[in-house]
């Protein structure tokens, strides 16, 4: 049997809102397994999560790009926040996001041979020479991008601390050969959803199969004992519920203009103001850190140690 810790406990908490002594319970049943606690937890009714995003830990910045249809977001790393607000280490980040959208190269390992501009170097020799100057460690995470050959590409940053540079960053394309004009403000107000809403994916068939059939298990196992031809009407009634809650196109809008009205229903409402159809093609939202754990510093162990010796 796993030896149940604190911290173990503790991360389950922080993931799933449930009381401690149902955390620990969740884990036991589960010898230890993090994941299969959340599932556990979600069956017996005491966690609402309908998604597991990691604790967010890793500094560093988001950079946006968008420009003749096409929209690129990066990710770039650093230890501490502190080196977000270096001009330097901004530039960095701008750069990198130019070079994706100017390339077309979303594949990092790709992204860091390209020429970086106005060096003799690549990309990846740029961060090599941010981390010897700054004196801390980077690292370019992903890369995102979408683009239509007709219509816009919207975007927004949270937490910017400049042009294109924030904690999250989104990017989304609408395709229509519509009005411009009102196309553009639709894109963005879109885009702001996704940065408080963060949907999995556009639609329901965008979604991982397995995260699909992991809902299903858990609708399951919460209405086992229930009749085969009740419960799979019940697992089919509870994936429409799960869909509205992770898909945009069935997601309700955070704006108030577009009360109760799905972001599907939204879009479809603006082909009569457009002028044409209006099709939702993809979107990209990283969040700073998503999914990265970073250990927790001691403080107190950490001046002790400095005092010694």
């Amino acid at each position: 049997m796993a030896n149940i810790t604190a911290a173990m406990v503790k991360e389950l908490r922080e993931k799933t809102g449930a009381g401690m002594m149902d955390c620990k319970n969740a884990l036991t049943e589960t010898n230890g397994d993090i994941e299969a606690a959340i599932d556990w937890l979600r069956a017996k009714g005491l966690s609402k999560a309908a998604k597991k995003s990691g604790r967010v830990a890793a500094d560093g910045l988001v950079g946006v790009v968008v420009r003749d249809g096409h929209g690129v977001v990066v990710e770039v790393n650093s230890e501490t926040d502190f080196v977000a607000r270096n001009e330097e280490f901004q530039a960095l980040v701008r750069s990198i996001a130019a070079v994706a959208s100017e390339k077309g190269v979303t594949d990092v390992e790709k992204l860091k041979g390209e020429h970086y501009p106005g060096a003799a170097g690549t990309v990846g020799e740029a961060i090599a020479n941010a981390i010897a100057t700054i004196g801390e460690n980077m690292t370019l995470r992903r890369a995102g991008a979408v683009s239509v050959p007709h219509g816009v590409v919207g975007q927004y940053v949270h937490g910017s601390i400049g042009e294109g540079l924030g904690k999250i960053g989104v990017v989304v394309a609408l395709e229509s050969k519509g009005n411009a004009d009102v196309l553009a403000p639709l894109a963005r107000q879109i885009a702001m959803h996704i940065a408080a809403a963060s949907p999995l994916a556009l639609d329901a068939a965008a979604l991982d199969p397995a995260v699909v059939e992991r809902e299903k298990n858990v609708l399951r196992e919460k209405n086992a004992g229930k009749p085969a031809n009740v419960l799979e009407k019940i697992v089919e009634s509870g994936l429409k519920t799960y869909f509205k809650e992770v898909t945009l196109v069935d997601q309700v809008s955070i704006h108030a203009d577009h009360a109760n009205k799905s972001i599907g229903q939204v879009v479809k409402e603006a082909e009569g103001k457009a002028g044409a159809p209006v099709a939702l093609k993809g979107f990209v939202r990283f969040a700073l850190g998503e999914g990265v754990e970073k250990a927790e510093a001691d403080f107190a162990a950490e001046v002790a140690s400095m005092t010694k010796g």
